[in-house]
């Protein structure tokens, strides 16, 4: 399940994973949060706080997934991912190269220090 992190900063959009995720979870939080942020600021600063194992996202969620992502490509400025799982944090890191903006994985925590270098300009 996702739930929109409440309490961030304005910039910030941030969700909450836990227990499995499905494509109607993409579709009824993640997407419009990230429409709403986009169409407000102009760019998507994003937060993912990893409650829960990758394993538990479905195939229907990550198609979803991809397909915000595709659909904000430009828009994308940070991605902050916090998990205990070292190798998403690892891949997160990596993940700026395919993207326009920059991705970091933060343990959690890190969590207050993923949040500030979210906010960061840079």
């Amino acid at each position: 399940m996702l739930t929109e992190i409440t309490g961030l900063p304005d910039k910030i959009f941030g969700v909450r994973a836990t227990g499995p995720v499905d494509s109607d979870d993409i579709k009824d939080v993640l997407l419009p949060g990230l429409e709403r942020t986009a169409d407000k600021f102009g760019e998507i600063r994003y937060l993912l706080v990893l409650d829960t194992d990758v394993k538990n996202f479905t195939a229907g969620a990550w198609v979803q997934d991809a397909r915000a992502g595709l659909e904000n490509f430009t828009k994308w400025k940070k991605i902050a991912v916090v998990t205990t799982e070292t190798s998403v944090e690892r891949f997160t890191d990596i993940f700026t190269i395919a993207t326009p903006g920059a991705s970091k994985g933060f343990k959690p925590e890190e969590l207050d220090i993923a949040i500030e270098w979210l906010i960061k300009e840079e």
